[in-house]
């Protein structure tokens, strides 16, 4: 027998580590299955075959009764006051249209108040009040909004003008099983029943996708009259449930605070893109929040074990730190909770790395720096010398960008614009950062001081979010790419410098040490 002199016997913290991997990897796979089985049921659902036990819910449109579109305003939308605004009559459900009205604005509304809107779908030359088979959605047609949003002087919100409603409804004769009816249909759904045969009121949905903020007009005491523009279409169901689960993202947003101009920027992307494409972004979106878990999860423990941060190099973990704290400070004014927790928690991340990295100990009451061995000191030399030749090519490109940013000082504070300057520098030239690391590797010969599978992890995140940068760029005029996503393009150079490093060394050093110690052994 013959011991094997290249390969190790896994350790149990490496065991452990490979079963949590597998686990993860597992309950992923698992949600992409129970996802992939919701979106084929959401496009593919089975209508009623009148089989035996079965009771089908026909549309109360396949008859063809004559019907009225009629929209109303009120100060309240509980059916009183309600003041005649625009009707269509006879109203098919199956041709689209877009008329222009003109609305009288009540003293109420004018006084910084509300204003809603009611559409009702009912018969024709009926009142919709004695009408049993209307149906109606009511929408505002006023939206506060903040003096941070708008030119005014005031201090608080101010009701503005929504000038376009648009309104949906489901026109495709489809037929339900009562037994079977989606959840997000039935709170859509109103049953009539004649009888045997049972049948559902139209669907109707008022399109709140296509409100933006930009389009909003300011109400004041002297507006007597503002224009309304009144659309509709008809859609199919798969259309329908499609726009429901929109306007679900769409209200999830505002429950976790996100601004009206980011949400904006949201439903122009919902709207333009098909189904199929916002299935792919959604698992695409999963892949990447997988990959970017499991290289935290892999960096923190790697740096919870460290001992020596010999080849460790000092001035990229604190370039990281100070951009990613940048960047939590940009963000920090321009975004919501929900995008800022991940970013905050990887800042934390990265400032525990500069203490450890740095050898900085918080006892009670005082701070102890831990010494440096030989290796340590080899490295800083190492990192010291790259950090001088890249300041070189650093400092100039830092001084011009900010010179060239000052354009952006007419528009925001000084604090904003010293933020907005030092995030365009990470994100133009944060990919430099990694050069003092490389550095040390060749002068080191060896890359066992970095942990593999964070690298790994975080690359493979940046190579899915640059195929889909580059994809929405030559799909559309690239409005949506944003300067945090085209950042991505920065690692990329390095990460392939580093795989060649780690490829070159790892088989050198496998090979001498199986040729210094690969020696037959007899056994007794």
């Amino acid at each position: 027998m013959f011991p094997s002199c290249c390969s190790k016997e896994p350790t149990e913290s490496g065991v452990k580590r490979r079963s949590v991997a597998r686990l993860l990897l597992g309950v992923f796979t698992v949600y992409l299955a129970h996802t992939a089985w919701l979106l084929y049921s959401f496009l593919n659902t089975k209508p009623c075959d009148e089989g035996p036990g079965e009771i089908c819910v026909s549309s109360y449109l396949s008859a063809r009764p004559r019907l009225q579109l009629s929209v109303y305003t009120c100060l309240v939308p509980d059916n009183s006051q309600l003041n005649l605004a625009f009707r269509i009559d006879p109203f098919d459900p199956h041709s689209a249209f877009e008329r222009q009205v003109n609305v009288v604005i009540p003293e109420e509304t004018r006084a910084n108040g509300s204003l809603y809107a009611v559409v009702y779908i009912h018969k024709a030359n009926v009142s919709p009040l004695d009408d049993s088979r209307e149906v109606h959605h009511a929408a505002l047609l006023t939206t506060y909004i903040s003096p941070a949003n708008t030119s005014s002087n005031s201090k608080h919100p101010i009701s503005h003008w929504r000038p376009r409603l648009s309104i949906t409804m489901m026109s495709e004769d489809f037929t339900f099983n009562k037994a079977g009816l989606p959840s997000d249909v039935r709170r859509y759904i109103r049953i009539s029943q004649e009888g045997r045969r049972i049948t559902y009121l139209p669907l109707l949905l008022i399109d709140e996708l296509s409100f933006r903020v930009r389009d909003l007009m300011e109400i004041n005491r002297s507006t007597a009259n503002l224009p309304l523009t009144i659309s509709y279409e008809g859609i199919s169901l798969r259309t329908f449930r499609f726009w429901v689960h929109l306007h679900d993202v769409v209200y999830s947003l505002q429950q976790f605070a996100f601004s009206e101009e980011y949400i904006d920027e949201i439903k122009e992307t919902l709207v333009g893109s098909n189904l199929y494409l916002l299935v792919l972004t959604a698992l695409i979106t999963a892949l990447q929040l997988i990959c970017e878990f499991l290289a935290l999860k892999n960096d923190v423990s790697s740096w919870s074990k460290k001992k020596s941060m010999a080849g460790m190099s000092r001035k990229s973990v604190l370039w990281r730190s100070f951009g990613t704290l940048l960047i939590f400070l940009h963000l920090l004014e321009e975004t919501s909770l929900l995008m800022i927790l991940p970013v905050g928690l990887a800042a934390c991340v990265e400032v525990w790395k500069v203490f450890k990295v740095f050898g900085i100990n918080v006892h009670w009451r005082r701070l102890c720096v831990n010494k440096l061995d030989e290796d340590e000191r080899k490295t800083m030399e190492y990192d010291t010398q790259a950090s001088t030749y890249l300041s070189y090519l650093i400092y100039p490109l830092c001084i011009s960008g900010a010179i060239f940013s000052l354009a952006y000082l007419r528009q925001k504070s000084y604090f904003s614009w010293i933020i907005n300057s030092l995030v365009t520098g990470v994100y133009a030239f944060g990919f430099l950062s990694m050069a003092p690391q490389l550095f040390i590797n060749h002068k080191l010969r060896s890359v066992s001081h970095l942990q593999g599978a964070v690298l790994m992890y975080r690359g493979l995140n940046t190579l899915i979010s640059d195929l889909c940068s580059c994809a929405a760029m030559f799909s559309s005029s690239g409005s949506f790419l944003t300067s945090h996503q085209l950042s991505c393009f920065r690692d990329e150079l390095f990460f392939l410098l580093y795989l060649y490093q780690r490829r070159r060394f790892i088989s050198k050093g496998r090979r001498s040490e199986c040729g210094t110690h690969g020696k037959k052994v007899k056994t007794q």
